[in-house]
């Protein structure tokens, strides 16, 4: 994959499942579960297609392309349902912490853009209210009345650039992703990508992303001229 170029920003959006959360496996778990009620398998493929949409548009994705005899609104009660049951005591991931706590001490602003609903995100940051309380604001695209497009679409990027407290260009924002789909919506706003991927993703399905890494913890702050860590 050839080198970018990386340009100074002053602002961080962040997705949160999968990146902050260790939530993915979960939704993963619980979709093949609906799935394999129906006696049928959740592909990878389809996985990594519904990885960063909306509620309902990964409901309509997993219907579709798994060929489940359900409406959406059925496989949301079971989704919502079944979640509900595992997400209330997550752990965050590798280097999440640190980097939230390093831009809170260096007032860098940031927010969070995810495609989860208010509700979801309540409960997923349960036994993390302190940290997610840092965060100027929160966008929740599937509830969010602003968000008029889900990822791939540009719209919830663009709706959390708006909403700081001086509204921040597009240029300026650095977003950090693990889907492609989010990778594909920071670049349609105009915007630098931090993706730290599925291990199971392809080269290809990485190569949008202004930069890829391992995990958060391999973040350096200083690449996109931001304060370096300290410790």
């Amino acid at each position: 994959m050839a080198k970018k170029v990386l340009r100074n920003v002053t602002h961080c959006i962040f997705d949160m499942d999968g990146l902050l959360l260790d939530t993915e496996r979960i939704y993963e778990e619980v979709t093949r579960q609906i799935a394999a009620s129906f006696g049928r398998p959740y592909p990878e493929a389809t996985r990594f297609r519904v990885m960063g949409t909306t509620e309902k548009r990964s409901a309509e994705i997993a219907i579709t392309e798994c060929q489940l005899p359900i409406t959406t609104s059925d496989f949301l009660k079971r989704y919502s349902q079944l979640c509900h049951e595992r997400l209330g005591n997550v752990p965050l991931l590798e280097g999440a912490e640190r980097l939230l706590r390093h831009l809170h001490a260096n007032k860098v602003p940031f927010a969070l853009a995810t495609s989860s609903g208010a509700d979801m995100v309540e409960l997923k940051s349960t036994y993390h209210k302190e940290l997610f309380a840092l965060f100027n604001h929160k966008v929740c695209g599937s509830t969010d009345k602003e968000v008029a497009n889900g990822k791939p679409a540009p719209d919830i990027f663009l709706v959390a650039a708006s909403r700081f407290s001086k509204p921040a260009v597009a240029g300026d924002c650095l977003v950090f992703e693990d889907s492609p789909n989010g990778v594909t919506a920071a670049n349609s706003a105009g915007m630098q990508v931090v993706m730290v991927p599925d291990p199971r993703l392809s080269e290809e399905c990485c190569s949008h992303a202004t930069q890829v890494l391992r995990s958060l913890a391999d973040f350096k702050p200083e690449q996109f001229g931001l304060p370096p860590f300290t410790d």
